[in-house]
């Protein structure tokens, strides 16, 4: 009996745990999500018998109702401000509809309102999800393990009621309940969300193991070394919040000289209308000509100067499978001039593929044919090692031949009888072990001195080949890596918990000489701080659990979308969702793009609010002229920064024009 392998079918989605999904926070959850549902509402109900030309009573109730709902809070905020000698940039928007409805711009104060009360809730939701995904982080460690007492009896016991020196029982598909060493047993652990090793590692006596990693194959035996609250997985936690809590307050461009520009033009108001009434002016057009001052020289114009280019530059990223997660992230992604990149699922596709089929001369057999037997005993098996192996078989279109007497070892390999002939298939070290074979360990030892992992096949106990299996480079990682050394000025750096050789091998791959391999979460948020340290603005692009700290510690971090976690995911300023890496220096260059219009957008819009501030203040600027002018200045510059929603900006972007 034989069979032909075909690419199996997609997996269906995984059901997430009813605990685990009702522990994300509802956006409608939150006050400020409610208030600003509210405001939208009402003001949605008011515009259409406003428009209508309907009584005032029909929409005038609605408005007032509008301005309380999503004004009341961010008002709040912005008197405590006060307090503390701050002029907050809430309550100047919150005053200054109150000044448009003063004069009669009801409409107009509402919409700033609404859209203030919005951006506030999408802020206080987006806060709500990073933290959702800091607690779900710790469900990688599981909530139970099994102690083993004295004589050997096991209990189930929380794990939070471990401590240092008890022995746990760690069975095959189980999590490990704590940081540890192994006293007994033999494993394959997957540490992928520790290390970032794209292939499980065979753990055995003496080793260390830490908590929420997913023992494979092989019951183990570990001695607890440090209290559950300690754990690796518990400080990356720590370090998440510490970096996210600690990260300097970033502002807008515009928004560096907003305390002194609003406390001006407040003074300034107040000035307007104050003296003349002093002197003995009448109340009217005193208030009139204050007012207008305060709708012309309001920073409306200066704030759509700066949104519309940031907010389109996020739709268009967003079109092209980039998602930025605020107008700050677009401004601040255009600063960086140094960029670290994570290795396994970043750099390269996070799966391992088999490279390298080599049969030795004294076995007779072709790449094909010793591929086929290593392919029909490993079929059975669910490592990924022999994943690998099948999917290159499936590759070629090879037909395998039935694998009887199936047998797999933690940490040796696999063994079956194929075509009646005995077929192991494993490490070297372990299947070398007292016998002498030059051949096969020079074999093997090029393919590992070369970064593979290498898998030998021995036919009836006789080496017969080796392969080698490797996480390969994404197609586009060598130009993206020449792409961002261009716009930053200097090579990126490689930062990986990956080991040294296979770390080397992808570096010279791509182009990056600065590899730093071995390392854990706290390692690479030291090398994001050295690099800080010195004066550079890093980026980091990463996708994993072990990356998340070094994201949030970066000045912008970016998270690959297909298989990063969901702490990178919510950790990361950006995210690219359609998983190509070629993406990230093309964000960069738009973001760099959006800032030069933004500049050319300031300056026309300086330009506006001091003609019309000095027309109402030497002569008399009619209240219509003065709200046309102001808000024909908010169009212009409008409309300049939509300029980069085309696709176009996308391209130039891409092609570095």
């Amino acid at each position: 009996m034989s069979f032909t392998l075909t690419r199996p079918a997609s997996p269906a989605e995984p059901v997430q745990d009813a605990d685990a999904a009702g522990r994300r926070t509802r956006i409608l959850a939150l006050p400020e999500a409610r208030w600003a549902a509210a405001a939208l509402g009402l003001f949605l109900s008011a515009l259409p018998p406003h428009l209508l030309g309907a009584p005032w009573w029909a929409w005038g109730p609605l408005y007032t109702l509008t301005y309380v709902a999503g004004g009341w809070e961010p008002g709040w905020e912005g008197l405590k401000a006060l307090k503390d000698k701050t002029l907050d940039v809430d309550l100047l928007m919150v005053v200054a509809a109150l000044g448009a409805a003063a004069i009669g711009q009801v409409l107009d104060g509402a919409l700033l309102i609404v859209i203030f009360a919005t951006s506030g809730a999408l802020e206080a939701f987006a806060t709500a999800r990073t933290a959702d995904s800091v607690r779900g982080l710790l469900d990688l460690a599981p909530t139970t393990a099994t102690r083993v007492g004295e004589g050997g009896a096991e209990e189930p016991v929380p794990t939070g009621q471990l401590s240092v020196g008890d022995v746990i029982l760690v069975r095959p598909g189980e999590r490990v309940g704590a940081d540890g060493r192994i006293l007994d047993g033999t494993g394959e652990v997957d540490q992928a969300t520790i290390t970032g090793e794209p292939l499980p590692v065979t753990k055995e006596r003496g080793d260390e193991v830490f908590a929420g990693t997913l023992n494979g194959t092989g019951a183990l035996r570990v001695v607890v070394e440090r209290d559950p609250s300690d754990s690796v997985i518990a400080r990356i936690v720590a370090m998440v919040e510490e970096a996210s809590g600690t990260k300097a307050p970033t502002q807008l461009f515009i928004e560096k000289v907003e305390q002194r520009y609003s406390i001006g033009m407040v003074a300034a108001t107040l000035a307007l209308f104050t003296v003349p009434l002093v002197l003995g002016a009448d109340l009217q057009p005193t208030l009139l000509r204050a007012m207008t001052f305060m709708i012309v020289a309001s920073p409306c114009a200066v704030v759509l100067a700066t949104m519309p280019p940031l907010l389109s530059a996020i739709a268009n990223a967003g079109r092209h499978g980039v998602l930025i997660k605020s107008a700050v992230v677009m401004e601040r992604l255009g600063q960086i001039d140094a960029v670290a990149l994570d290795k396994t699922g970043t750099l390269t596709e996070g799966t391992p593929r088999v490279t390298d089929i080599r049969p030795l001369t004294a076995s007779g057999l072709t790449p094909d044919a010793l591929l086929t037997f290593a392919a029909a005993a490993e079929h059975p098996s669910e490592h990924p090692l022999a994943r690998a192996v099948t999917d290159a078989a499936r590759t070629r279109g090879l037909t395998l031949p039935a694998a009887k007497d199936f047998t797999s070892a933690p940490g040796t390999g696999v063994t079956a009888t194929v075509d009646g002939r005995t077929v192991a298939v494993g490490s070297p070290a372990r299947l070398l072990s007292g016998r002498r074979d030059e051949a096969a360990a020079e074999l093997a030892a090029e393919l590992e001195e070369d970064g593979r992992t290498a898998v030998l096949v021995v036919l009836d106990g006789t080496p017969a080949g080796a392969l080698g299996i490797a996480d390969r480079p994404r197609a586009d990682a060598q130009d993206t890596v020449t792409r961002l050394t261009l716009l930053t000025g200097s090579t990126p750096v490689l930062v990986t918990g990956d080991n040294p050789r296979a770390a080397a091998r992808l570096g010279a791959e791509v182009g990056i000489g600065d590899v730093r391999a071995g390392l854990m979460p706290q390692d690479k948020v030291r090398a994001v701080k050295e690099m800080e340290s010195a004066g550079q603005k890093v980026l980091v692009v990463g996708d994993g659990v072990n990356d998340a700290p070094a994201l949030a510690a970066a000045h912008t971090g970016i998270a690959m979308g297909r298989a990063g976690s969901d702490l990178a995911l919510e950790t990361a300023d950006a995210v690219v969702v359609r998983d190509e890496l070629a993406a990230v220096p093309t964000a960069v260059a738009l973001s760099r793009r959006c800032r030069r219009l933004v500049v050319q957008n300031l300056v026309v819009a300086a330009v506006f609010i001091t003609g019309l501030v000095v027309w109402d203040l030497v002569g008399t600027l009619p209240l219509p002229l003065g709200v046309a002018g102001h808000e024909g200045s908010t169009v212009v510059v409008g409309l300049n920064g939509l300029r980069l929603l085309r696709d176009a900006a996308w391209t130039r972007a891409r092609s570095g024009r």
